[in-house]
């Protein structure tokens, strides 16, 4: 089984992240150039939230709030699930199902190490379903 430490081995290891007092603008500034869903929240180094696209169409657009003028810490998301390096990648997507988030942050000892998306779930997924598919088609045909 594929853990978490082997998904963000793989991928670029960039963290995007805002301060709570930044405002919403600032965090739509880094999604829309980084082409990413979601912007940690730090604060003193510290994990303190995150902010997707699901919190400004739903807490900022849809309540007519102003990007420019709303801080991220209005309508970010408090209370982060996050998971560790050690754990799999079915452990995350059933996280991810059960709490219907698209982002999971991880920590090693109380430091941010990577985030994940269910994209890269689904992606290493597919890689290891077509990676059997393939062997069984060389032992079949061999």
């Amino acid at each position: 089984m594929t853990t978490v430490q082997q998904l963000l081995d793989a991928k670029s290891q960039n963290l995007y992240c805002a301060h709570p007092d930044d405002m919403v603008l600032d965090a739509l500034k880094i999604m829309d150039k980084e082409e990413i869903g979601s912007v940690l929240i730090k604060e003193d180094e510290k994990l303190v939230g995150i902010f997707t696209e699901r919190h400004y169409a739903r807490k900022v657009f849809l309540k007519g709030r102003s990007s420019p003028k709303t801080p991220i810490r209005a309508v970010m998301k408090k209370s982060v699930i996050c998971v560790t390096p050690e754990q799999t990648i079915e452990a995350c997507m059933a996280i991810m199902t059960e709490k219907r988030i698209l982002h999971l942050p991880v920590m090693r000892d109380e430091q941010l190490v990577g985030v994940i998306s269910i994209g890269d779930i689904v992606k290493s997924i597919i890689s290891e379903q077509q990676f059997t598919i393939e062997q069984l088609e060389h032992y079949i045909s061999g």
